[in-house]
């Protein structure tokens, strides 16, 4: 149940022009199956070494051992596409059904499985990258290639073969492509990760959900202090506190929902749905 100061609160927004955004991390994925990142099951091991994400999710530790990480990209890829979307992803696509067009969706995670569940991919802003494209690890050209089809699932440790190898080349260079994602020694930008768009969306924010995320990456705390400071909702949908609790637990506006997020999110669509009288809102022109 939803407190009375929140539905208070939604119904405003619901009479409003604001916009929604929901704002999702690994806690929402991992639902599905798929380990977090920082967790444990995150690490990769080579013999007897225990690389960390930090190390292994660099451009710097690409430079030297692309195959290591491709072999770990790869592995992790063959995971993200075996998961099927839960109740958090499909109440979200809810969301976005309702909404429409004052609807944004930006998500840290890059396996995919929000769009699998019904979400649009011009509402959805995967800040991140995604595991279905790769790109020339020299930036010889800013064009994006779909992941090559002929290169299957990968057992945790499992090479690449030759041919395998050639198909992560670049058309452009020959140079070794790389995955699209934003690894942990690399800046946001708009080309790959649309940051920009997202900040902008941000200013006209009336309502956050903040799901599955502990906020310890730099554009989604922009993202929450711009929401925060244009006076909006945030709701912060997690199993455990974070970076953003604190000061979401001292606001008037602010509120913190403990718990699955496959079992809040379905109870805040069924109230927004009752308070819109289940209509969703008219696409804009």
């Amino acid at each position: 149940m939803l407190s009375k100061e929140l539905t208070y609160l939604l119904e405003k927004f619901l009479q409003g022009d604001r916009q929604l955004m929901v704002l999702t991390g690994a806690g929402v994925s991992a639902e599905s199956g798929i380990p977090t990142y920082r967790g444990v099951e995150g690490y990769w091991t080579k013999g007897s070494r225990n690389y960390k994400p930090e190390e292994i999710g660099t451009l710097r530790f690409f430079q030297k051992k692309p195959e290591e990480v491709w072999k770990f990209a790869l592995y992790r890829r063959t995971i993200c596409k075996r998961a099927q979307p839960n109740l958090g992803h499909t109440s979200i696509a809810k969301l976005e059904n309702i909404f429409r067009d004052r609807f944004t969706l930006i998500t840290q995670n890059v396996d995919g499985l929000h769009l699998k569940a019904g979400n649009s991919d011009h509402r959805t802003y995967q800040i991140h990258g995604d595991i279905d494209h790769i790109r020339c690890s020299l930036n010889c050209t800013r064009t994006l290639y779909e992941f090559p089809q002929e290169i299957g699932e990968k057992k945790q440790g499992e090479g690449l073969t030759g041919a395998e190898w050639e198909l992560l080349r670049c058309p452009e260079c020959d140079a070794i492509c790389r995955p699209n994602v934003l690894w942990f020694d690399e800046f946001y930008n708009e080309r790959y990760y649309r940051s920009e768009s997202a900040l902008k969306i941000a200013g006209k924010t009336g309502l956050l959900l903040i799901v599955g995320t502990m906020g310890t990456t730099n554009l989604p705390n922009q993202i929450f202090d711009t929401v925060r400071f244009k006076q909006g909702i945030v709701v912060d949908i997690n199993l455990e506190d974070n970076l953003f609790s604190e000061e979401i637990r001292d606001s008037r506006t602010g509120f913190l929902l403990r718990g699955k997020s496959s079992e809040l999110l379905p109870q805040l669509v069924d109230e927004i749905r009752k308070l819109r009288g289940w209509q969703p809102f008219e696409e804009s022109i």
